[in-house]
């Protein structure tokens, strides 16, 4: 199971740095190397119970919304046969006596909820190992979608973590990594946060929404449909969907009016015109008993009719 790597990457953490926002310029071999014994340790007593309340989220967030039918699951799960795999804390670095989640949130809420202590596994460690490992057990998790995973990446460079550290703890490839910057440039987060999760929409439909937003207006005309009520009314992937769909078709040009016909009519009904210039084309259409005739009277007399057109326009202008 991917578990079990990502507690043997956890139990020789790499050296602390003494700032977070220093150049962390390598790939941390600590965090990612596979020890195993690590299981073994577990074995030898490592596993503790603790107070859930005790136990702090992470400093990193890494879900933008709880998956209840989940989460559910899980509880039933806990409550009929107790918690199977422990959860990963590190002894909070700011509150003696505390301590904070690096994986397993889900598994204290639900310690929280049914009144039990939660085992887990206390390994002291620095920030940066503690992201890493964080991020490894995210990449194991097949629940948490790709704008989750791109919002967790932005969260860690926000906080001064170098792309070698960010691809490390996340198990980016090069492809992957260079579109979910992309999406973290011009998605504005409280979009993202609109929409949620999106469980179902890949980094590609991403790649392609941050590509609609460069487009200049469309980040306001994105927030205000966020507002709307076909908005509010969809969920996840349908709100992606809707944003999506509304950006595109606001970007096609609008298709000119249609020129406003007109019309005219002889006094006794027996021919009626209706009149209709484009600006480029312009069309009579004649309609009534007498309308052949009369426009067989047109055509024969068109050499007649434009003199007269050039005539007038002449005397119009002064010539």
């Amino acid at each position: 199971m991917a578990r079990k790597d990502i507690f043997s990457s956890v139990m020789n953490p790499a050296p602390a740095k003494p700032e977070r926002n220093d150049a962390l310029s390598y790939v941390v071999s600590g965090a990612s190397r596979s020890i195993k014994s690590s299981f073994e340790e577990l074995a030898k007593g490592s596993v503790v119970e603790l107070d859930p309340e005790l136990i702090d989220g992470s400093f990193v967030s890494d879900r933008i919304d709880d998956d209840d039918e989940a989460f559910q699951e899980l509880l039933v799960a806990v409550k009929e046969r107790g918690q199977d795999s422990p959860i990963l804390v590190r002894p909070h670095p700011a509150v003696s006596g505390r301590y904070q989640v690096v994986f397993g949130h889900r598994r204290v809420k639900v310690a929280r909820q049914l009144g039990r202590q939660v085992r887990a596994v206390v390994k002291p460690m620095a920030d940066q190992d503690h992201v890493i490992a964080q991020g490894q057990e995210n990449a194991a998790r097949s629940n948490l979608s790709f704008i989750e995973r791109t919002l967790f990446a932005k969260r860690l460079a926000d906080l001064g973590y170098d792309q070698s550290v960010i691809k490390s703890a996340l198990a980016l490839d090069a492809t992957t990594f260079s579109k979910m910057q992309s999406v973290a440039a011009y998605v504005p987060e409280a979009i993202i946060l609109a929409i949620g999760s999106a469980r179902a929409t890949g980094r590609d439909r991403w790649w392609q929404l941050s590509k609609l937003l460069q487009v200049p207006g469309n980040a306001e005309k994105a927030a205000d449909f966020t507002r709307s009520d076909d908005f509010a009314a969809e969920t996840g992937d349908a709100r992606f969907t809707l944003l999506s769909d509304f950006l595109v078709k606001s970007k096609r040009p609008a298709k000119a009016a249609a020129p406003a016909a007109k019309a005219w009519a002889a006094q006794d009904k027996s021919v009626k015109v209706e009149i209709k210039d484009s600006g480029k084309a312009f069309t009579l259409a004649l309609k009534a008993k007498n309308a052949s005739r009369f426009g067989a009277y047109i055509a024969d007399n068109l050499d007649e009719l434009y003199r007269a057109f050039q005539g007038s326009q002449a005397t119009k202008t002064g010539d």
